[in-house]
């Protein structure tokens, strides 16, 4: 009675979401041997990009850390005005698209395509991808049963989305606590959390960085504060410079911030949370210098934690170029040359060199998340 194997039961574990597609994958090749390809793109619904997110494709990246602006991927917008799954069993008709994913997926030799909008509760989330080499291989018949493993995917991919959206919700509103009383505002997160991400992105091939792990960093940087929530407000809002015990109990927060995950982590049985040691490391070290003179455990160079490096180039250069009720806005060359002066000192020169040079990212988030002191 027990003799069968149930071939999806790896969905049951506590693999990574990309293993679990790549295992899905498996098992959707023994029925279509066609299907070379399955891949998630995230919509991010604030500044409306299409995100690639993970595949299943092995060495085949045609978008790899790839993003575009939901309006400019046409085809994909149709889509999801007709809310509808597109089937194209010959992409010869597109390959005069001007698009760059369009011209990408051309180069790779993909020849057909099923797209499949996902939706949560009636909001778009994102799109799923079957690519296939082979022409006219997306029949109704296959479609029908493609749909079914589709669905599963888009449910599998969406239960992880809502594990992250629970730890943030939890943190975020422990999150929104501190900043009643932390004279930074929602603007700040808003856009360090950017230009952490684009900064991971401009490292991903030099560290061999996925589009999860950049994903994750953007998602993750805004708590990096988190422990905040524990220090006096004596502390905290003081207008002149610390104590030495002052600034001693201030510098907790790290080691806060990281205890305090770790209990939602476990109050809330997100244990098997993708990525989950990013944000620990985030929240923990992203006070720690490149050499060693950081808290709280004085790690140097590489020991600290990339997403920690990361976080600590964004979060410096926003504070610096912010406008606070003690402090005029710098310049961003004003700002950018500090950071150079603090480049492998006590920030990674990589990540410093990642943010300057992609200035024109830089100054479009500035201009889309303007300081806003009321709200």
């Amino acid at each position: 009675m027990f003799h069968h194997k149930d071939p999806l039961d790896a969905l049951n574990t506590h693999l990574p979401l990309k293993d679990k597609l790549v295992n899905a994958h498996h098992v959707i090749r023994e029925k279509f041997n066609f299907i070379a390809r399955i891949a998630i793109t995230l919509y991010d619904p604030v500044t409306r990009l299409l995100k690639t997110y993970i595949d299943s494709s092995g060495e085949d990246k045609p978008l790899k850390h790839y993003e575009a602006s939901l309006e400019d991927a046409k085809s994909l917008h149709e889509i999801l005005k007709r809310g509808k799954p597109r089937v194209v069993n010959n992409l010869v008709t597109f390959e005069q698209g001007k698009q760059e994913h369009t011209q990408r997926i051309g180069r790779q030799g993909y020849t057909s395509s099923y797209t499949m909008p996902m939706f949560h509760s009636g909001k778009f989330v994102g799109f799923l991808f079957f690519n296939s080499y082979e022409t006219n291989v997306f029949n109704e018949k296959t479609l029908k049963e493609l749909d079914i493993f589709g669905h599963l995917v888009s449910l599998m991919v969406i239960n992880e989305l809502t594990t992250h959206k629970v730890m943030s919700a939890a943190l975020k509103t422990t999150s929104e606590i501190t900043h009643f009383r932390d004279p930074e505002t929602g603007s700040h997160l808003d856009r360090m959390s950017r230009y952490s991400r684009i900064i991971a992105q401009k490292l991903a091939e030099k560290y061999d960085l996925d589009d999860e792990y950049i994903e994750h960093v953007f998602m993750f940087s805004p708590l990096h504060d988190i422990g905040k929530i524990a220090i006096p407000d004596t502390i905290l809002l003081k207008p002149g410079p610390l104590s030495d015990n002052e600034r001693e109990i201030m510098n907790k927060h790290t080691c806060i911030g990281r205890e305090m995950i770790d209990s939602i982590v476990s109050n809330f049985g997100l244990g098997n949370m993708s990525q989950i040691d990013v944000l620990r490391n985030i929240a923990e070290f992203h006070h720690e210098a490149i050499n060693g003179s950081g808290y709280p455990c004085g790690k140097k160079g590489s020991d600290i934690p990339l997403e920690a490096r990361i976080v600590a180039v964004a979060d410096i250069f926003d504070a610096l170029t912010s406008a606070r009720p003690y402090k005029s806005a710098w310049t961003n060359d004003k700002a950018f040359a500090l950071l150079l002066e603090l480049a492998g000192e006590k920030l990674d020169i990589d990540c410093v060199n990642a943010l300057i040079e992609k200035r024109t990212d830089v100054e479009q988030i500035q201009k889309q998340f303007q300081e806003d002191f009321y709200g």
